[in-house]
């Protein structure tokens, strides 16, 4: 038995394994050392889009500071927030992490406004969502392949992708503008995403919550005073403070003595 099946065994029930596998768009040959979604994790990150994600803004364009997140290091949180939730639900972090590196591939330069000058820009034409650009370049405009275009994911995680954020009617919607997504028949667009694909969306959002927090902060946007009393923010603030003067009042007391 490979580690790859053995694996597969601890997985609940309820998560993305070998029985409920899709398969991919073009056929591909089963790898006995690394799981469906363990490859497709691997061609996103060797991806030219994935590496492209370098020198595009979250909140700060790049050249304000090299401490500041881009979308590259947003990404790489995300996956790794949804790698760890995964594992402790006992979820298939493999597709978690394969979704998470994938989501953000089609944000297009200078973040969402960015993405908001563009779509007005080619409004004519069918306007710009980065939601559809990403699945367009995984399906399309990658060319990793002599015989067809795209990364030949796995339609789990091209599903997990589509649903990023739930059923997603504005993609189904523009399925002219996605001619080989439109091939695929097993992705239906009205219904939840995999948990795996759940997971992915909700550590995007903690990511962001709290990495923009960060990099506010350490823009004199705004301080920790200025934030304290908001709902959950708050309350979290206020615990670490409290913890801290209580390491800090033990410390001092060590020192005394």
């Amino acid at each position: 038995m490979s580690g790859v099946e053995n694996y597969n065994k601890l997985l609940i029930k309820f998560s993305s394994n070998n029985s409920n596998y899709l398969g991919r768009q073009f056929g591909d040959k089963k790898n006995l050392y690394r799981s469906f979604y363990q490859r497709d994790r691997d061609r996103i990150i060797h991806s030219t889009s994935f590496r492209r994600l370098k020198y595009k803004t979250q909140v700060f364009v790049y050249d304000e500071g090299d401490h500041y997140r881009t979308r590259l290091t947003h990404t790489l949180e995300v996956s790794q927030i949804s790698r760890s939730i995964s594992r402790y639900l006992k979820l298939n972090e493999d597709l978690s992490e394969a979704i998470s590196l994938a989501h953000d591939l089609g944000h297009p330069p200078f973040g969402h406004a960015g993405e908001k000058i563009l779509d007005y820009c080619i409004r004519n034409h069918g306007g710009f969502n980065h939601n559809i650009h990403s699945i367009r370049l995984v399906t399309e405009l990658e060319k990793a392949y002599q015989n067809f275009d795209g990364l030949n994911l796995s339609i789990n995680t091209i599903d997990g992708i589509v649903k990023h954020n739930g059923p997603n009617y504005l993609i189904k919607q523009n399925l002219d503008l996605l001619p080989n997504l439109n091939k695929i028949k097993k992705i239906n667009f009205y219904n939840q995403s995999s948990l795996e694909a759940q997971i992915s969306a909700l550590s995007d959002d903690i990511a962001y919550n709290n990495h923009d927090i960060d990099d506010g902060i350490r823009a004199g946007l705004f301080s920790i005073n200025d934030i304290k009393d908001l709902p959950i923010i708050g309350e979290i603030i206020k615990k670490k403070i409290s913890s801290l003067k209580i390491k800090n009042y033990l410390e001092t007391k060590l020192l005394d003595q």
